[in-house]
């Protein structure tokens, strides 16, 4: 289905884009200079999820992030990935790690994607 291209569709597309870390729909929310309501940015991103353009995690917090994917660079997103959530700055980052799941015979995973929380390595060293 061709989708329309907007300028808050181009505007929330480059947030994501430029970041190095996955982004909550309040933290895109910040980002953006035109006044776009919270219901066309969840939509805008929901669509870029439907279109294998992002990845989409559901945090440990309860919490949607959203983010373009180093190791995808240039391709369709691959949704089998983990991710870790910084407990005290909030950053969401992809790690590149493979993973494997091991399933009861009978069962065929299509897609996961996984959180662990902790504290990253920037805010590790400032402990």
């Amino acid at each position: 289905m061709k989708r329309r291209n907007t300028e808050s569709t181009n505007e929330i597309y480059n947030i994501l884009k430029d970041s190095k870390s996955a982004l909550s729909q309040d933290m895109i929310q910040e980002r953006i200079s035109a006044n776009i309501d919270r219901a066309t940015i969840y939509r805008i991103l929901n669509r870029f999820y439907e279109d294998k353009l992002v990845h989409k995690i559901v945090g440990d917090n309860g919490k949607q992030y959203f983010s373009f994917c180093v190791t995808c660079e240039g391709k369709k997103q691959k949704q089998n990935h983990f991710y870790f959530r910084c407990t005290e700055c909030g950053k969401m980052e992809c790690l590149e790690i493979d993973v494997e799941i091991s399933l009861p015979k009978g069962y065929k995973p299509k897609d996961f994607n996984g959180v662990i929380s902790g504290i990253c390595a920037d805010c590790a060293k400032k402990e």
